[in-house]
């Protein structure tokens, strides 16, 4: 068993999301993983890297198993530790020959790597790896990886390390088979469980409990483990944010928000040290620094702190502007366009050929609220532009939320020019294409959610019980979201329900605290008061 407390520099963090952290001793979690190792010396750093796989932090992860390499240049498991440390299990795949470079170090073909497991548990893990780094596309080869941890894992049920890796495994087929009925997710969820419930202090068993239930619908089920991941792993940055996948689900906004400024503290001490990081680490860094301020705006915007909303938008900014992660250099404007969505501070604004499509729908969406109908109809047009040439670049799975957008926008236009069945019918295509999108994760993206929009158009056409259904579902898939909560109260005091009218301008008040400056604080406070 062991808890490290060693000192080393933790480079860049390959996660979404993670955090770059400082040299400091590190409290990483509990972990039993026996291998043949024949070195003490070996053997711990072997341990300290696998914590580090479990909470994501590749880079790390990487030296951490060459050090063990160091100390026991035949250490079998060390091989496999390394060849991990260059996956991440849930994103797209990284550089594949990298992992291959470092299995072909241990031997020159897969049947020449397998005789040199000293056990059949561990010619098991490494089985499973060839795989993973062998032959055919990236889904065939995680399918094929998963199926052969999954056998792993049957031989070795009471392994909590097998179990563990089984179930990351099976979170990474989620993005291939998009998993609408949750069966893949449940499954891992599950296995995660179990070795929570026997080993409390294991941070892959907390941080894979998150990721399997992070959905409006089983959020609840990770509540515990959100808590627990950050006490887990304290020194693990992925860790101090992570449990705010769950907080959102739960539209606990102050948590959310905390959760990411200290993510943003680990990131932005190593960012103004960057001098000594080699480039891929400051590509990294930049990305973190990115997420945090970027994940943590919406839990500002969402509370109505505008001011601090803004903050985030200028902290980026001096990183944006020496990036070379695509995120990072136009996350200040994105999330500059998310602030004017949110905040309903509508402004247009001449945009360049470069422009994000969250700028030029924040920028057609302001047009259409100012009256500015050929600047919204020019938007729309651009808008729809970009969706085609991504859409025929990249496919429709991951063009759908520039796609919402798009319609998103030409309704609103149809809606100023006095077309409200045209713009109905654009919101049901733009719902159709959220619905299939699954149940939303994280801050909402688009950056205006569809729900919410088909809502405030129903309720322009004097339609308050259609609408009121539509805000209904916005919350179902985001708890708490402050503009549905309005709308909810706006349907419901037009259809004459001035309880229920009532109950969300009270929960509206509750979300936003005392915020007289807030025009939907200033709405909320006025109905209420009045009742009173």
């Amino acid at each position: 068993m062991l808890r490290t407390s060693v000192f080393i520099l933790v480079a860049a963090l390959m996660a979404t999301p993670t955090i770059i952290q400082e040299v400091g001793a590190q409290d990483l979690g509990t972990i039993d993983f026996k291998t043949s190792a024949k070195s003490a010396e070996a053997q711990e750093h072997f341990l300290h890297g696998v914590l580090l796989l479990h909470s994501f932090t590749f880079e790390s992860a990487e030296k951490t198993f060459k050090a063990a390499l160091a100390a026991e240049p035949d250490f079998f498991m060390a091989y496999w530790g390394e060849a991990m440390s260059h996956n991440h299990p849930l994103l797209p795949e990284r550089n594949p020959d990298l992992p291959r470079a470092v299995l072909k170090r241990l031997g020159a073909t897969p049947e020449e790597r397998l005789e040199k497991a000293p056990t059949e548990r561990e010619k098991g893990f490494l089985a499973a790896v060839e795989l993973l780094f062998g032959e055919g596309s990236e889904e065939e080869r995680a399918t094929a990886y998963s199926k052969s941890m999954g056998e792993l894992a049957a031989s070795y049920p009471n392994d909590a390390e097998v179990q563990a890796f089984y179930a990351v495994s099976l979170l990474g087929r989620v993005r291939f088979t998009r998993d609408k009925d949750f069966r893949i997710r449940m499954k891992a969820g599950a296995i995660a469980e179990n070795i929570y419930r026997e080993h409390p202090d294991h941070p892959g068993a907390a941080h894979y409990i998150i990721h399997s239930f992070d959905d409006p619908v089983h959020a609840p089920l990770a509540l515990t483990a959100a808590y627990r991941y950050a006490e887990i792993a304290p020194d693990a940055a992925h860790a101090i944010h992570m449990p705010s996948h769950i907080f959102i689900q739960h539209g606990m906004w102050d948590r959310v928000v905390k959760s990411n400024d200290a993510s943003y503290a680990a990131a932005i001490r190593l960012w103004r040290k960057r001098d000594g990081l080699t480039d891929t680490e400051k590509f990294y860094n930049d990305v973190y620094v990115w997420h945090a301020l970027d994940w943590g705006q919406y839990g500002q915007l969402q509370r109505g702190d505008y001011e601090k909303a803004m903050k985030s938008v200028e902290l980026l900014k001096p990183v944006a502007a020496i990036s070379k992660a695509s995120m990072a250099k136009d996350g200040p404007r994105t999330m500059a366009a998310r602030y004017i969505v949110e905040s309903e501070q509508w402004k247009t604004e001449m945009l360049g050929d470069d422009a994000t499509p969250e700028e030029v729908f924040a920028n057609g969406m302001s047009a259409v609220k100012l009256g500015e109908t050929e600047t919204a109809e020019k938007a729309e047009a651009k808008l729809m532009a970009m969706y085609d040439e991504r859409k025929a670049k990249d496919g429709e799975d991951r063009t759908r939320p520039l796609g919402i957008m798009a319609k998103e926008l030409g309704a609103l236009v149809k809606l100023a020019q006095g077309q409200g069945d045209d713009a109905m019918a654009l919101m049901k295509e733009a719902t159709a294409l959220a619905e299939d999108m699954g149940p939303p994760a994280g801050a909402a993206t688009p950056i205006k959610p569809a729900y919410e929009l088909y809502g405030e158009i129903l309720l322009e056409l004097g339609k308050a019980d259609e609408a009121a259904e539509q805000f209904e579902t916005s919350l179902l898939r985001m708890q708490n979201r402050t503009l549905s909560l309005r709308g909810m109260a706006r349907a419901a005091e037009k259809s004459g329900d001035a309880e229920a009218a009532r109950t969300n301008y009270e929960k509206l008040l509750e979300i936003l605290g005392d915020n007289p400056e807030n025009p939907s604080y200033q709405e909320a406070k006025g109905f209420v008061s009045e009742g009173e």
